[in-house]
C-alpha cells in the first residue's frame, strides 16, 4: 500500500497530504522520489508540521490560513486530491491540494462519528479556493 493510499485509509493521521500541479512548481523531478504521480503533477505525504511548512512555502500562503479561506465554498475534491470540481467555474484544474485527517469523535457526531475524517482543501487554477471531506476509506 503506498503512502497516499495509507493516509487515505486513516492510517497516517500525524501526516499530511499535498498535491501539486506541473505549473506550481519549478521542477517535479526533484520531488519524484518523495511522493506519487499524479499524471499533471505530484502528491506527497509528509509529517504533519513540515508538510504544512513545506505548503506554505510552495502555495505561498500559510496551510491553515488557506483552509480557513477554502472552507467558504464547498466543492468536490477526488480521492487522489489531483482532481475535483470547482464551484465557481465547473473546472477539475487543480493547481494545490493540503490534506489532513481528523480521529474519529462521537461526541460531534455527523461524519465524525463515522470514522476517520479527511479534510481536503484546493485551489482551482481559476483561483478559487474550495474544501471537501469525507470518511477516511469511503472514497
Amino acid at each position: 500500500m503506498s503512502r497516499l493510499e495509507e493516509f487515505l485509509a486513516g492510517e497516517r493521521p500525524e501526516d499530511v497530504a499535498i498535491h501539486l500541479a506541473e505549473d506550481v512548481v519549478d521542477d517535479l523531478g526533484k520531488l519524484a522520489e518523495y511522493g506519487e504521480d499524479a499524471g499533471d503533477g505530484i502528491v506527497l505525504v509528509v509529517p504533519g508540521e513540515s508538510g504544512r511548512n513545506a505548503f506554505s512555502k510552495v502555495a505561498g500562503t500559510d496551510a491553515m490560513a488557506f483552509a480557513k479561506e477554502a472552507m467558504d465554498a464547498e466543492g468536490a475534491i477526488d480521492a487522489d486530491l489531483a482532481r475535483g470540481a470547482c464551484p465557481a467555474c465547473g473546472s477539475d484544474d487543480v493547481r494545490f491540494t493540503f490534506a489532513f485527517a481528523e480521529a474519529e469523535n462521537e461526541e460531534v457526531g455527523g461524519i465524525y462519528a463515522e470514522g476517520d475524517v479527511i479534510h481536503a482543501y484546493a485551489q482551482c487554477g481559476c483561483g478559487t479556493a474550495f474544501s471537501d471531506r469525507w470518511v477516511a476509506g469511503e472514497r
